[in-house]
């Protein structure tokens, strides 16, 4: 039984509840089972990371970034463990949940380097007799609510800002992906902090998770996950005007311009838009390809997606795995019927495979779509599985006009041999992150978050330790001289 962390301790949750977790790649297989938070266990965690607060704020920077650096070596001795329950939880192929734990144990890494810059300056005020200065101080108890799809970085890069700032934590995983979760914050735990400054309290978002946002003694949240799901918690935080940031969904655009380098593109949109089946808010969702280069572009691409190889996540042949959940199945089944009656072609895929030893796991072909309609769930929605509707474009107005339309605006990239064109494709396409001719993939030293419906703060980076400090402004007059209108 996998129990939750409160107070440095893994305990059963308090009504003693517990759901099994099952292989997405292998349906009847039981991964573990888990303990089911409950409100009370909510609570208890917010409780004790509270009381850990004075502890861990009043630690210098320096010594904050030593543990920080201790736990991405914790995190990097047991990746083979965590990679490995990573992708019997969440579905995904062994390598990718690899590389997943180890860009978690960089971003660790990354924060203990920022650390010790934390700090404040001294201002020279209009009064002579006074000066100022600025102080740099940790928000307070912050609350982190993670998503499934990649749950261990995704969850990493905000505790790993929120401990470098000075704050205490309580993560709430996503219900289907709490293991590696569990595994990677008692190694963080164990890396020098003062009990209770990281905590986990699995359960139901619309129980835990609302409490804990609810919670007075709560600070900040940092939410990722869909944006319908985001406006609920940026309404519950508002009650309280607690600091919030939300990583939300996407539609990212792929423009590819007459002279690009084709190969490339290609390499570009396969990996962006198929790695974890598709389940990635920056993938590739959307793929415009200049009228001149369509029809090769096509053939390419239809020849190199037949050659992914779909299968157990564990296996060493496996390019893709399944699809996390049968709900996510069921909604990418809807996506795509509902494009081809609205007259879409379906070039590859749109299906499940043949293979009868898949028939156990949520299974889905990679799909290539063309012809597809403006007003279809493929481009209106967010498709978070392995669907990639493709169309053509005339002119660069015309490209960048169909990029935009949409209310997301999370990622986008640009492919061509012209800067000047890609410079003013970046300056013009309403995204938070524009890729030029590289793969649709986060940089630690850079922020990442959306603009319009994908989100608001940013994640990694500076940025991403400034969401955890608050700014706070102090006058000093030395002499205590009084001012002339009070003589």
């Amino acid at each position: 039984m996998s129990k939750l962390l409160i107070d440095g301790k893994r305990v059963p949750s308090n009504d003693g509840k517990s759901s099994k977790i099952y292989n997405p790649a292998n349906t009847s297989e039981v991964v573990a089972e888990v303990c089911v938070g409950s409100i009370e266990d909510a609570r208890r965690a917010v409780d004790s990371a509270y009381a850990a607060l004075s502890k861990w704020s009043e630690v210098t920077p320096r010594a904050r970034s030593l543990v920080l650096y201790k736990a991405s070596e914790l995190l990097g001795n047991s990746e083979a463990e965590i990679a490995n329950t990573l992708t019997r939880e969440q579905g995904k192929p062994y390598p990718e949940s690899l590389n997943e734990v180890r860009l978690s144990a960089s971003v660790l890494r990354y924060y203990a380097g920022l650390a010790p810059t934390i700090s404040g300056r001294r201002v020279e005020l209009t009064d002579p007799t006074e000066f100022g200065y600025v102080l740099k101080q940790p928000v307070g108890v912050t609350v982190a609510i993670t998503p499934w799809n990649s749950p261990v970085v995704l969850m990493v890069v905000k505790i790993a800002p929120a401990l470098a700032g000075g704050n205490t934590m309580v993560v709430k995983p996503a219900s289907s992906t709490p293991l590696a979760d569990l595994m990677v914050c008692d190694l963080i735990s164990n890396a020098g902090l003062p009990p209770g400054s990281l905590n986990v309290v699995t359960g139901q978002g619309g129980v835990v998770g609302e409490d804990l946002i609810s919670n007075p003694k709560v600070s900040k949240v940092a939410f990722t996950g869909e944006t319908e799901t985001g406006k609920r918690v940026m309404s519950i935080a508002s009650r309280g005007v607690k600091r919030v940031s939300l990583e939300l969904g996407g539609s990212d655009p792929m423009i590819v311009f007459e002279d690009a380098d084709m190969e490339r593109a290609i390499d570009g949109a396969l990996v962006s838009r198929f790695r974890n089946c598709g389940q990635v808010c920056m993938s590739v969702k959307r793929l415009y390809v200049h009228e001149d280069r369509f029809e090769s572009f096509i053939q390419r691409i239809s020849e190199r997606i037949r050659k992914i190889k779909v299968g157990n996540g564990l296996e060493s042949s496996t390019r893709m795995g399944p699809l996390h959940s049968k709900v996510q199945k069921e909604k990418i089944e809807e996506q795509v019927s509902d494009a081809i009656d609205k007259g879409a072609r379906i070039l590859y895929g749109g299906k499940e495979p043949g293979d009868f030893g898949l028939a156990s796991g949520y299974y889905f072909l990679p799909t290539l779509a063309t012809n597809v309609d403006v007003a279809s769930k493929l481009v209106k929605e967010e498709v978070f599985g392995p669907v990639l509707p493709i169309f053509k474009f005339s002119t660069f107005d015309e490209a960048i006009s169909l990029a935009n339309d949409t209310q997301f605006g999370l990622g986008a990239s640009v492919w061509t041999r012209d800067l000047d064109k890609a410079t003013k494709a970046a300056n013009r396409i309403f995204a938070g992150t524009i890729w030029v001719n590289s793969f649709h993939e986060p940089q630690i030293d850079l922020p990442f978050g959306g603009l319009k419906e994908s989100g608001l703060g940013k994640e990694m980076g500076f940025e991403g330790l400034e969401n955890y400090l608050e700014t706070k402004a102090v006058v000093v007059n030395p002499l205590g001289k009084k001012r002339p209108w009070l003589d």
